[in-house]
Parts: structure tokens; sequence; C-alpha cells
């Protein structure tokens, strides 16, 4: 019984709820993502066959896309729209550093990549882009590159990303400051049906148009809409919120296997290191934006930081870090990303 696939993914979610709430209790950043997401990642390296559904973590990015667009008030987001020349400016720097640490996968690893030049070169570039893990692999499969070195280069950077960012802002005392808050703390469970139901269709309009990231860019943006215009349909109840994490760190987690710890282990530490500066680098770069912006840097951080939309906005939701800012930022970023580094591959600019 155990060993069928539906008893797995519910001795997964028993797992990753086990790991959330010993989160909780040792009062972790982000525990419903943390906790499940080393919980589920652990018991897949170690062998257990740890799963995931599809239509969980697509419901999870509805659930948080839904609720990350209730801070979009017509105040914040005129503030959002005076930062647009900040937003360019990361999207700028996203692109260069992106290609640098693709320049720098190349020279350490172009032999271990194997295959001709072309292979080579695709692999790392895409390897080393800041975008989603799946767009990059598709990206590099559709250039010839190793799909399977490019997936693990991508999982690696967003699992160090979502455990080391997080934990440093919180010990660091970089918490609540956020003055800007969801125009409603009132759950209305009428309001709340109208607005999950507008908001589901806004997934499912993105799925049938083939855009990136549509669970979570479609939800976003119908309750952006509501809250830009100020209709107050609802707010989002915190175990609601919760589960939306949980099933993300599920899927998170489940990325990994023992296999991939063997998978050209050079490669991943190259990629692990590769990571660390850049964290580092985005967080210089989130001083300058800071100073110039006069937000506060740690906001700057997550909005910079070479992480996943969803695990940011969750911790700037966590932390009360400037939400709309921290989700403009990423959420440009990922549509510039996904819109120019192919076109600027093919067309030879960035080799």
């Amino acid at each position: 019984m155990a060993n069928t696939f539906p008893a797995r993914v519910a001795l997964t979610l028993l797992l990753a709820l086990a790991g959330a709430l010993a989160c909780v209790w040792l009062h972790t950043p982000i525990p419903w993502t943390i906790g499940p997401l080393v919980a589920t990642g652990l018991a897949a390296v170690l062998g257990y066959p740890a799963r995931s559904l599809v239509p969980l973590r697509n419901t999870g990015q509805w659930l948080i896309g839904a609720a990350l667009g209730l801070y979009f008030t017509p105040q914040v987001t005129a503030l959002v729209a005076s930062l647009w020349w900040a937003i360019a400016a990361a999207i700028v720097w996203a692109l260069a550093l992106g290609w640098a640490f693709g320049r720098w996968l190349h020279a350490r690893h172009a032999r271990e990549i194997g295959g001709d030049d072309a292979q080579q070169r695709a692999t790392s570039y895409f390897a080393g882009a800041i975008g989603g893990a799946s767009e990059m692999t598709l990206l590099a499969e559709r250039a010839g590159g190793r799909t399977e070195m490019v997936a693990a280069a991508h999982s690696l950077r967003l699992l160090l990303v979502t455990l080391t960012v997080p934990f440093a802002l919180t010990f660091g005392g970089l918490h609540g400051v956020d003055p800007d808050a969801p125009v409603t703390r009132i759950v209305h469970w009428p309001g709340l049906a109208l607005l999950l139901a507008a908001a589901g269709l806004g997934c499912w309009l993105m799925t049938r148009t083939g855009r990136s990231n549509p669970w979570f860019m479609g939800a976003l943006f119908v309750t952006m809409g509501f809250t830009m215009l100020g209709i107050e349909l609802s707010a989002m109840p915190p175990w609601m919120t919760n589960a939306a994490q949980l099933f993300i760190g599920v899927s998170l987690g489940v990325r990994f296997s023992a296999e991939f710890v063997h998978t050209a282990p050079r490669w991943l530490l190259s990629v692990a290191l590769g990571t660390v500066v850049m964290i580092a680098l985005c967080a210089a770069v989130a001083a300058l934006l800071a100073w110039a912006c006069g937000l506060p840097w740690a906001t700057m951080v997550l909005g910079t930081s070479p992480g996943g939309i969803a695990e940011m906005a969750i911790t700037a939701k966590v932390l009360q870090l400037g939400v709309p800012v921290v989700t403009a930022f990423q959420v440009c970023r990922l549509v510039a990303v996904l819109v120019l580094v192919e076109p600027l591959y093919r067309r030879g600019w960035v080799r």
C-alpha cells in the first residue's frame, strides 16, 4: 500500500507538515516553506521516494499569487511605478550577472560538459542565467545543451538562495519594517470565494496562452487589478497561505534525489560557490539601489536576489519587507530574462 503513488504523496505531505511544525517550533524564517523543503529534500536524497503532485504545486502558486496581489493598493502601485528606473537597472544587472556566471562555468567545466563547443556554451549559458529552472532547461534543450546539468544548476541555486537569504535577514534582525499591508485584513468568505475564482480564471487564461509561471502570475495579476482599483473582497486566511507555502516547499524538495548528489559533483560544487558569490554581489548592488531609492536594504536584497519569485515574495511577506516592491522587481526580471536570454544567445551577442 505504501508503495503506491497516492500513498507516497500522502506520506510526503505528512513529512512536510512535520518539517513545517518543527520549523515553527524552532522559530526559523518562513517555516512553512523551509520546513517542507528541507524535510522532503533530505528524504529524497536519502533514497525515500518523496513525491509531489503538480496540481498541489499549482494550487500553492495560485494561492500565494492571489495573496500577494492584495498588497498593491493605489498608493503602493504609485510607489512601485516611480521605481521603474531601479527595476530596469536590476534587470540589466541580472542579465549581466547571469552571463558572467555562465562564462565562468564554461571556463571551468567545458571539457566536463562534453560534446561540441555549441553544446558546451548552451549548457553553461542557460545554467548561469537567472531565470526559472523549467524555462531555462527548455531553452537549453532548444539550443542543444545538456538539460540535466542545467536543471541541476538551477535547482541547487534556488535551494541555496531559499535557505540562506531568509536566515541571514532574520538573524540580522531585518524584519518587521514594512508599513504596507493588504488592503483588508478581514476574511469575508463570499468575497474570498469570488476572489479565488477570479484568480483561478486568470491562471487558466495564462495557461491557455502558454505564459511562463501561469499559476502564480495569473492569480497575481487578477488580485492586483482588484486591489489597484480599490475593490476590497477579502483577506487570505493564514492557514491558506501556510498550506500554499507547504505545497511550494514540497515541490522544491522533491527535485532532489540520491542520483542528484552524484551527478557531476564538480559542476554542482562550482554552482554552489558561484551562487554564494552571486548572493554577495546582489547584496552589494541592493545597497546601492536602497541608497538611491530611499528604501530598506533588506527589501532590495530580496528584490535583486537570484532566487525564485514565490520564495522571495513569501520571505518579504513573512518578514514584512516590502512585498509589492520585491514582487515587482522579481516579476519584471523574470519576464525580461525569459524574453531576452534566448535572442541574445542566438544572435551571438553573449557568447
